[in-house]
Formats: C-alpha cells, sequence, structure tokens
C-alpha cells in the first residue's frame, strides 16, 4: 500500500508545480506615437532586463544590466526609439516605452527579468492602429468620390443615402497598401437620385468617421467631416444687409439750427 500512496502524492505534486503562466497582456498603441509596454517584478539589486520581440523571430528590443542600458545586441529597427524608467526599475517596474510607432512593432513580446531572488518572464501582445483622420467627398462631374488615406488595420468602405433608401448603390472601392504598411481607400459612385444625400463611412476596429454630400436643384452644399460649406445664397443675403446698412448710414439727415434749436430736417 505504501508504494501506491507515494506515486499518487508524487502525481499530485507534479500536477501542482506545472501551474500554467499568467495570460499576456493586451496594449493598443497608434501609429507615430509613443506606447508603454508594462512589465512589473520583485525589486532588488542586481537586476537583468531584457525585452525581445518574439513574434518577430526573437529581436533584440533592450537590454539592461550592470545598472545600465545595454544595446550592442539591439536590432537596428528599435535604434534610439526605446527606454526604461530607469528611476522605477528598482522598485519593480521593467517597462519600456516605444516611440515612433510603427506597423511593424506589431506582435508578441517577452520582458525577462532577473534578481537574486528570481526570474520572470512576462508576455505583451501589442496591437497598431492608425486611426481614420479624415474622410474626403467630393463630387466631379456625375461622380462621386470618396477617400481617405494612412489607416491601419485594413479599412472598410461603406456607401448609404439620407435620407435611408433602397438604391442599389453600385460603387467601386479600390485598397494601396503604403511602404509604411499603412492602406489607402478610395471609392467612387455615380448618383441615379439628386434629390438624395450620399454618405461615404471609413471605418476600422478603432473608430470610423462619415462624410455626407447633399444636394438640390436649386443649391448645394457638402458636410465633410466636421467641416461645412455654406451655400451661396445665404452670403448673398448677408451681402445685400450689409449694403443695406451702409446706405442707411450714408443717408443722413441735414438740420439747420436756428438758436440752438433743430427747426427743420431734409432727409435725401
Amino acid at each position: 500500500e505504501t508504494p501506491y500512496a507515494v506515486s499518487v502524492f508524487t502525481d499530485l505534486l507534479y500536477v501542482y508545480v506545472s501551474v500554467p503562466d499568467v495570460a499576456d497582456s493586451e496594449v493598443s498603441c497608434v501609429v507615430m506615437e509613443s506606447c508603454v509596454l508594462p512589465c512589473t517584478f520583485q525589486g532588488g539589486t542586481d537586476v537583468v532586463i531584457h525585452w525581445i520581440q518574439v513574434s518577430a523571430g526573437n529581436l533584440h528590443v533592450h537590454s539592461f544590466y550592470h545598472n545600465q542600458d545595454q544595446l550592442g545586441h539591439q536590432d537596428q529597427r528599435f535604434r534610439n526609439r526605446t527606454s526604461l524608467f530607469k528611476d522605477q526599475i528598482s522598485r519593480g517596474n521593467a517597462s519600456l516605452q516605444l516611440t515612433g510607432v510603427k506597423v511593424q512593432d506589431q506582435g508578441r513580446y517577452k520582458c525577462h527579468t532577473s534578481v537574486i531572488r528570481g526570474n520572470k518572464d512576462s508576455f505583451i501582445n501589442l496591437k497598431v492602429d492608425a486611426p481614420v483622420d479624415q474622410v474626403d467627398l467630393q463630387q466631379v462631374d456625375n461622380r462621386i468620390t470618396c477617400s481617405s488615406e494612412e489607416i491601419y488595420p485594413e479599412p472598410e468602405l461603406t456607401w448609404s443615402t439620407s435620407p435611408p433608401s433602397n438604391l442599389n448603390l453600385q460603387h467601386k472601392t479600390t485598397k494601396q497598401k503604403t511602404e509604411q504598411l499603412l492602406f489607402n481607400i478610395s471609392s467612387y459612385l455615380i448618383p441615379s437620385d439628386s434629390d438624395l444625400g450620399y454618405s461615404c463611412t471609413v471605418s476600422t476596429r478603432r473608430n470610423r468617421r462619415r462624410a455626407t454630400l447633399f444636394k438640390s436643384v436649386t443649391d448645394s452644399f457638402s458636410i465633410s467631416g466636421n467641416s461645412i460649406n455654406v451655400p451661396g445664397i445665404i452670403l448673398g443675403v448677408i451681402g445685400g444687409i450689409l449694403v443695406i446698412v451702409i446706405v442707411a448710414v450714408v443717408l443722413v439727415l441735414y438740420c439747420r439750427r436756428r438758436q440752438g434749436k433743430i427747426i427743420s430736417c431734409l432727409l435725401f
């Protein structure tokens, strides 16, 4: 009976030691901005820190030991773009600051820390976004064109009408990828109803923007993003009012004074 009891204890001990690691942290960063990849450990002395981009083939991102940065093996892609919070390392902060974020920075990172008491590995998943900044909408001849540039990840573009209708909006959309791995998107359609407004929406997982072009028989105006072009007729009314005010000022009363009193006025 004793061997059987020892065997059970050994199996239980094995299961206890094999507890899985903590799940990866998720961080979202914006292209060309700064971003912090968090990493903490039990502080101490003789600290060793290694940041590795695992998903790109274990690229060396940043190293710290002997109480200073060690960048001799740093991959060229991260040169002059990484730093640690050195005044907080002794208190257990090994977080990495990454500047000028690029699409290529996206992926899984490992933060390895080592002190006298032991080692620790933490993993961070970095997602990169380039939000939709502006949607350009314009009409040339009988075609309405919508476009937006430098977006990531790959955006979606949809057309709709205002007010909503059952029209089948036939359109053609093209996408191009830049050298920076960002996306430019463009689409056009030929409107079939001049009394409707046509809206173009560009969206990604992070945000969406919409621009709408309205058109009527007598006049037109467009709303693109947050900008509005005022109709020419309104400008004409404002100009007319200003002319009336100026004329009223010019037409003054000519009065003859006698003994300090106004006795007559002539209005031209």
